[in-house]
């Protein structure tokens, strides 16, 4: 198998910016595994492939708005900053565009110096260790000033930041959504429960890898 099996021509029309106001609405294209077969449905009726004592897995993990926009404190250069992994002591693994601009001792100002980063070290694919230093309690800070880090074939941020996760999500640290479960709604969930589906919640966090191309 190559990875060219997978190319195919998706016009840019095509790609919703939006996401629907009914989650369950989105498409659903289910394949026969057996006969090749494909056919078109909406996402809910993803309950009539489900039976009873069947087992569904979903991802637990929570995004957070992980993309930070500054400015380096000496030039005002204009940083992106996206956090990766957390590490002790508010140091966080990240990726830095442009990373040329992002060498060791650079410091980047967020929020006019809400939030100030330093750039610690180059590690594995020239990420940087940034250390953070603010006030108060970072999950409000970033809150306040990150976006969530969308596909690239996402042109805008979303309005409600909500959207960008699962209605699920519990355990923050995911730099994508597992956008699969996007689809579900606590109605779709309830539903599956009632005919006898058991649902089972793990926590995978979602990372670098799928902003790979």
């Amino acid at each position: 198998m190559k990875t060219s099996d997978f190319y195919y021509d998706l016009p840019e029309e095509l790609i919703a910016q939006d996401p629907l106001e009914d989650r369950s609405s989105s498409r659903l294209m289910i394949l026969d595994k057996e006969t090749g077969k494909t056919e078109h449905h909406v996402f809910r009726e993803i309950i009539d492939e489900l039976n009873p004592g069947d087992c569904l897995v979903i991802n637990d993990t929570k995004v957070i708005p992980a993309r930070l926009i500054g400015a380096k404190e000496d030039t005002g250069a204009k940083i992106e900053v996206l956090l990766l992994k957390r590490g002790a002591d508010d140091v966080w693994e990240t990726l830095v565009k442009p990373g040329k601009k992002a060498r060791p001792g650079a410091r980047i100002s967020f929020g006019d110096g809400l939030l100030v980063g330093e750039v610690m070290d180059v590690v594995e694919e020239g990420n940087r260790l940034i250390h953070f230093e603010y006030e108060g309690i970072f999950e409000e800070i970033l809150d306040q000033l990150g976006q969530m880090p969308l596909p690239p074939y996402i042109t805008h941020q979303l309005q409600d930041k909500d959207r960008y996760n699962t209605v699920y999500a519990v355990h923050s640290g995911s730099a994508a959504a597992p956008t699969a479960g996007l689809h579900f709604t606590p109605e779709l969930l309830e539903e599956i429960r009632a005919k006898g589906v058991e649902i089972a919640p793990v926590t995978l966090h979602v990372g670098l890898g799928t902003f790979v191309r």
